[in-house]
Formats: structure tokens, C-alpha cells, sequence
């Protein structure tokens, strides 16, 4: 018989090794791939744009899978747990894949289907790590959990771009060697997650014999007479789009724009990244003091002005340095609050599906911000990068402000 589950925050920072490599991953996919796509598509006409949909096109997999996903482990149960089954899957195959990118860029025919599986992959395992974080943790902590789960992630972060960069570079000849070395992390993370993570049973079963299918729980929640959710929902995408859309950008924007090196431009993200990883933890403690939606909402509006200032730099140092370590504290507030106030509104026996639900909203952001930024910056100028971005923030204040759910519940 199974040993009562007890919460330790010891294992939530193990829990948050998944997330931080899930976090370098995708710092290291967002610099260089735009980088690799440019190099294959030199002279091509609207080459933001085309750059924007092929960056694109692995998320189209990922946004119908995720939600899919994520409702389908709630209703696993095998020796190894309900969530730990699809990262034993999807890692080991994003991993190999993942490494294979920079190395099979020999055409973009033969480098597309390798995106297209690595982000399949990816998906598979996605919701399934974020959603043990609340499987983990009692409602009233689950603020406080998610910002250690993020402290991970920015440090996932802060590896690429503190220090990756600055061991793998072009004038060494190795600067793709991040994409094997970090599939390595991967394979390791995955090892380390099966040894101390043993997910609780005993809270889900009654609810899991009565459960309903996948396609009518999705249904069910786009039906609910109260907004809360699909108003939340729609802020996190609107949020998402803001900053992936910079975040796509950022590194051929910084190398026209700005005139840096490539290596410059993708560190000084690092001030973004380290300012977010500072402020994770924090986070969730504000939170906990003033409520989840005041915390977001302080920084979704940080996050709008820091982007509108940035459009008027000339020299990036040091002010871009300063907006961006303000960016990162702003967003700290906003994501490391918002998803437990998605799993706050989820029953117990349907975080799986709430969490690919989040995950749904921040694919279809990524979907959509880097052709429309692209598009966009096509037609006038790679200067539009900050005030898209901005106004998306606005969006996001606006949705934010009409939600009503979500705060820690009293009791565990």
C-alpha cells in the first residue's frame, strides 16, 4: 500500500529542475533558431514573415496536443504515477531531436520535420511536469511553490544566456553546441525526477471513477455561465503574445536595430532573465499578502510601460539593461501567479486538463505573435517590435481586471 503523501517544498524544487530545462530549452530554441532560419533563407522575399510562420508551424502540433494531453493524464494510472508516464516518453525523444537541429540545417526541408517532431515531443511532457506542481501542493501554497517552480526555470534561463553564450560562440566555432549539451541536461533531469518524485494517489481516486470524458471536459469549461476563466485565459494569452513576439524578435532586432553581436544581443536577455529569477520566489509571497489578481495586475501594467520606454532607445547601454531587469521582475509577478490561479479553478481530478488549458492559451500566443510580428515589422520597420508588444499588454489588463476566481482557497 501506497505511504501517505506528506508536501515538502524540497521536492517542488526538485519538480522545478523540469521546468528548468524545459525553460533552457526553449531560451536556446528562441536565439538561434530564427538565426539557423535566416541563414537557409537569404534573398527570400518577406523574410520575417516566412521566419514568423516557420517558427510557428511545430506549435500548431503542440497547441492541438497539449490540452489533449494534459486532460489525459488525469485519467492515467500506471506503476511509475499519472503525470510521470509522458515524461519518460517525450523527453528522451525532444532531447534527441533537439540536439539534431543545428547539425541537420542543411536545407529547410530536411530541418523543418525535425522542429516539427522535437515540439511534438516537447508537448507531450509539457503540461503533464507544470501539472504536478499542483498535485504536489495545497491550494494556499501553491503561489509560493510556483515561484520556486520559476526560480528553476529562470535559472534554466540564465544558463543559456549567461553563460552558454559566453562558452559557445561563433568566434570559437561552437556556438550550436548548446543544443546536444542541453539535451544531455535533459536526459539527466529526467533520471533525477523518476528517482524523488512519487506522485499522491489516494486524492484523486474517488473523482478519477467518476470522471467524463476528455472532449466533454474541455467543453464543459468554455460552457461555465461564469467568465473567470476563459476571461483569465484570454489575458495569459494576451500576455504571452506581447513578450513571445519580443522574445522571437529579440535577436535580429538587437543585431539591426541596436548593431550588437549576435552572442550581445542574446545576453542581454540575461538581465531579463536574472531579474525574473530573483523575483520568482518573491512573487509568490506578494501574492500571498495581497491576492494573485493585484500582484498580476501590478506587474501586467510594469510590463506595458517597461516596452513602450524601450521602443525609444538609441544606445542599448545601459538603459535597455535597466528596462529589461525591470521587465523581468514585472513578469515575475505576472507568471508566477497566473497559473495558480488557473489550477485554484480546476477540480483536483481535472488539473491535467486546466494546466493544458494554460498551456493552450500561452501555444496559441506563440502561434500567433511571431508571423504577426513579422507581418507586421515587414511592412514598416523592426522598430514596431516594443509597441506590439505593448498594446498586447494592454489587452491583458483589460481581461485581467474581469476575473473573479482563482485566489488560494483557505484550506488545503
Amino acid at each position: 500500500m501506497d505511504k501517505p503523501y506528506k508536501f515538502s517544498y524540497g521536492k517542488i524544487f526538485v519538480l522545478g529542475l523540469g521546468f528548468g530545462v524545459i525553460s533552457l530549452t526553449w531560451a536556446i530554441y528562441n536565439a538561434y533558431v530564427p538565426l539557423i532560419l535566416e541563414s537557409l533563407l537569404v534573398g527570400t522575399t518577406y523574410l520575417n514573415t516566412t521566419v514568423g510562420i516557420i517558427m510557428t508551424m511545430d506549435n500548431i502540433a503542440a497547441i492541438t496536443l497539449i490540452p489533449f494531453i494534459g486532460a489525459l493524464s488525469d485519467k492515467t494510472w500506471t506503476r511509475f504515477g499519472r503525470r510521470m508516464p509522458f515524461l519518460m516518453f517525450g523527453i528522451p525523444i525532444a532531447a534527441v531531436f533537439f540536439a539534431a537541429i543545428p547539425y541537420m540545417a542543411t536545407s529547410l526541408w530536411v530541418l523543418i520535420p525535425i522542429i516539427v517532431i522535437m515540439n511534438i515531443a516537447m508537448a507531450a511532457f509539457r503540461a503533464p511536469t507544470i501539472a504536478l506542481m499542483p498535485d504536489l501542493t495545497p491550494s494556499p501554497l501553491r503561489s509560493k511553490a510556483n515561484g520556486i517552480v520559476n526560480f528553476m526555470g529562470g535559472l534554466g534561463s540564465i544558463v543559456f544566456y549567461g553563460v552558454f553564450t559566453m562558452l559557445f560562440t561563433e568566434a570559437k566555432g561552437n556556438i550550436y553546441t548548446d543544443f546536444p549539451v542541453a539535451s544531455i541536461v535533459m536526459i539527466v533531469v529526467l533520471i533525477i525526477l523518476m528517482i524523488f518524485i512519487r506522485e499522491p494517489r489516494d486524492q484523486f481516486e474517488q473523482s478519477d471513477k467518476k470522471s467524463e470524458g476528455i472532449f466533454s471536459s474541455l467543453m464543459n469549461v468554455f460552457k461555465e455561465k461564469e467568465a473567470s476563466t476563459r476571461l483569465l485565459l484570454a489575458a495569459i494569452f494576451c500576455w504571452f503574445i506581447g513578450w513571445n513576439g519580443v522574445e522571437t524578435y529579440f535577436t535580429l532586432y538587437g543585431t539591426e536595430i541596436w548593431e550588437l553581436t549576435k552572442e550581445a544581443a542574446a545576453q542581454y536577455l540575461t538581465y531579463f532573465s536574472l531579474a525574473f529569477l530573483l523575483m520568482a520566489i518573491p512573487s509568490g509571497f506578494i501574492a500571498s499578502a495581497i491576492g494573485r489578481k493585484k500582484t498580476i495586475i501590478v506587474g501586467v501594467v510594469g510590463m506595458g510601460i517597461m516596452l513602450a520606454v524601450a521602443y525609444t532607445i538609441g544606445v542599448p547601454w545601459p538603459m535597455a539593461a535597466i528596462l529589461l531587469g525591470c521587465g523581468g521582475i514585472f513578469w515575475a509577478l505576472v507568471n508566477i501567479n497566473s497559473f495558480p490561479m488557473v489550477a485554484d479553478m480546476a477540480p483536483a481530478a481535472k488539473l491535467g486538463l486546466y494546466t493544458g488549458l494554460y498551456y493552450f492559451s500561452s501555444q496559441l500566443a506563440a502561434i500567433l505573435a511571431p508571423p504577426v510580428f513579422g507581418f507586421v515589422m515587414d511592412y514598416t520597420s523592426r522598430k514596431a517590435m516594443f509597441p506590439m508588444a505593448s498594446l498586447a499588454f494592454v489587452l491583458a489588463l483589460i481581461c485581467i481586471s474581469g476575473v473573479r476566481r482563482g485566489e488560494a482557497k483557505k484550506s488545503a
